[in-house]
């Protein structure tokens, strides 16, 4: 149990994970200077894995944080384990083409996989739970949807269950649903204190960890890279940026390449044992199908989260989730009495196309990020590609395809065009669209 004020609690008071999750970690800020094989910019998911492969190969490696790990996405997220993307497999060969396109499917196919071995192998702490993944429709047009993904998995040896209103209304609790997928390969976790866990597994083997020591320059130095911190500086030969929803200046372009979408989540007390009992029962995570998707799963102690859209903006009055809490009692009016105790938000990278970001902007130098709400598991995939590349794996061996960093045009009034997405939105999936 936390016992003192995190930078993560002092940003968003409202949240749950700093009370749920393994303690903070006590992490020294750079204090000088530091030579290393690999530089690495952003503690989440991204960058701790790549900081983790890295130390497991053997290479010295140092991970600079601005605050502490999992204070950014990583902290804030649902805790939802899922595969694949948002697009299905064969529009990602038809964007892809015939070479990244299958490797871009199997790395999202698989980043489950490989982040719950990730767990086991370093005895992770984190609530882990493979349980599956329901994506669920309202809207009978929306069937053919969940039909073409299952057909498509299949063809590549994935089962995805088709399930029925029956079975739905039996496993969620609520007769909202006409259909859905059930994936296996997905699950759950507590997304803080997994990023805690994999903190603390790098350290363990090797990695020098650094809290509250933002990268405030990065300058080419001979040979490699030399970044600038408050306190100090790290050369290396290579360096990884891993900052997604956050980014910021540091390398030229990357803030205005995405659109840093927040999202929100509210918690409740943990259930009475009736009702919880009703609810996901076997615990499953669900998300569903559609342009504005809401997530939700119960956690170790029994509480319901509930996710989704909101402000676009820091949040942390109560009344700026109250359309979460109204969507949750439409779904189960027996919560009408149950207290919502906890309330949050915090942003994510989201790319124009939904497809995450690899870059390599100059030598030496690679980038990660954009995973448009599906970070848990494909960043952490990510974070092990990103360790490949600045070890000497070629660029294109990767998984992802090399790409230069866009520039999205009227960047600055991204608030408007999310609002009048999520407005769009909300209508086509009112006409199942």
């Amino acid at each position: 149990m936390s016992t003192v004020v995190t930078p993560l609690e002092q940003d968003a008071p409202g949240c749950l994970y700093p009370l749920t999750a393994t303690p903070a970690l006590t992490l020294p800020r750079l204090r000088g200077d530091v030579r290393v094989d690999v530089a690495v910019v952003g503690g989440g998911y991204t960058g701790l894995s790549a900081a983790l492969h890295l130390a497991e190969r053997g290479r010295p490696v140092a991970l600079l944080e601005a605050f502490e790990p999992g204070w950014g996405a990583a902290g804030r997220n649902g805790g939802q384990v899922n595969a694949g993307m948002k697009h299905e497999p064969d529009a990602v060969e038809r964007a892809l083409g015939p070479v990244h396109g299958p490797r871009v499917v199997q790395l999202a196919g698989s980043a489950p996989q490989l982040l719950f071995e990730l767990i086991e192998r370093h005895g992770i702490d984190c609530e882990a739970v493979r349980a599956g993944t329901l994506r669920a429709v309202y809207q009978p047009r929306q069937l053919a949807t969940l039909r073409a993904s299952a057909g498509q998995w299949h063809r590549r040896g994935v089962e995805l269950e088709l399930w029925d209103a029956a079975r739905l209304a039996e496993v969620t609790g609520s007769r909202r649903y006409v259909g859905a997928t059930f994936d296996r390969r997905g699950g759950a976790v507590n997304p803080l204190s997994l990023a805690r866990g994999l903190a603390q597994a790098a350290q363990r083997r090797g990695a020098a960890v650094f809290g509250e020591s933002r990268a405030l320059r990065l300058e080419a130095a001979r040979p490699g890279w030399r970044i600038h911190t408050e306190g100090g500086a790290v050369t290396a030969d290579a360096v990884i940026i891993a900052t997604d929803g956050y980014s910021d200046g540091l390398w030229p372009g990357l803030r205005t390449s995405i659109v840093p979408i927040y999202s929100s989540i509210i918690a409740t007390e943990p259930l009475p044992a009736q009702l919880r009992a009703s609810i996901l029962p076997g615990g499953p995570v669900l998300y569903e199908a559609g342009n504005v998707t809401v997530y939700y799963r119960c956690d170790a102690a029994g509480r319901l989260l509930m996710g989704g859209r909101g402000l676009q903006r820091r949040a942390t009055q109560r009344a700026d989730y109250e359309h979460l809490v109204t969507y949750a009692q439409r779904l189960w009016p027996a919560l009408s009495g149950v207290r919502w105790t906890h309330w949050w938000n915090g942003q994510f990278a989201l790319t124009p196309d939904f497809y995450p970001r690899l870059h390599a902007p100059a030598p030496g130098v690679y980038v990660g990020l954009g995973y448009s709400g599906r970070g848990v598991a494909l960043g952490t995939a990510l974070g092990a590609e990103l360790a490949a590349a600045a070890t000497g794996t070629p660029l294109a061996a990767l998984s992802l395809p090399v790409t230069p960093i866009p520039a999205l045009r009227f960047h600055r009034y991204w608030r408007l065009g999310v609002a009048a997405g999520v407005a769009i939105g909300r209508v086509r999936d009112r006409l199942g669209r």
